[in-house]
């Protein structure tokens, strides 16, 4: 019997005591230190540590992800740090919020060059006018080292530009720093990119 992607999440997530690092990604810190908190959605949020992060400053948050034992994790650690998160149970390619999210959150997920324009368009869409899209994902200079084994599925600044069409980007680039991991700060290469959905009447470019 073929696993799904929810069964190869929980049996993943099961078999470590912490899967990824614990602290929320400091590029999007960057971001929100100059945003006004509001509603969020973390796509993919897996054990909360970016939906924690955001909830700690203040943002309302919603944490989707297809794994049922990840997000029992975030739960776990929002009721111990007495923070709130709303926990979604769902593949990104079925949840639909609407337009009335203040910031999307796409953190170290890498589908496939078919789906990755998808996957972002359906983030835009959850915008309101005016809203952001922070995405962060393993940069194609790393193949080998970190990240999914198919280079394809890996970031570049024409790969996230192109899957980020329709949105005013303010940052689109592969950034040198010290990312975190289960064993502490790193050196890493990862894409970055920050996208802004256009008020009404105004398009992307």
């Amino acid at each position: 019997m073929t696993e799904s992607a929810a069964e190869f999440w929980d049996r993943r997530y099961r078999d470590e005591k912490q899967l990824w690092a614990a602290g929320p990604n400091d590029l999007l810190l960057e971001l929100v230190d100059g945003l006004a908190p509001g509603r969020a959605l973390d796509i993919g949020a897996g054990e909360g540590r970016n939906a924690l992060g955001l909830s700690k400053r203040g943002w309302r948050v919603t944490a989707l992800d297809i794994s049922r034992v990840a997000l029992g994790r975030a739960a776990q650690r929002a009721a111990v740090e007495g923070l709130e998160l709303d926990c979604v149970v769902g593949d990104w390619r079925e949840y639909l919020p609407g337009p009335r999210i203040d910031l999307a959150v796409i953190s170290f997920m890498h589908p496939g060059p078919d789906e990755r324009a998808v996957m972002f368009a359906r983030a835009a869409e959850a915008l309101v006018p005016g809203g952001h899209l922070f995405t962060v994902g393993v940069d194609l200079s790393e193949h080998g080292r970190r990240g999914p084994s198919d280079a394809d599925r890996l970031y570049t600044p024409e790969r996230l530009r192109e899957a980020l069409a329709g949105l005013e980007l303010a940052r689109c680039e592969s950034v040198a720093y010290q990312g975190q991991s289960t064993h502490g700060p790193r050196p890493v290469v990862d894409g970055v990119a920050v996208g802004r959905r256009p008020a009404a009447g105004r398009a992307g470019r």
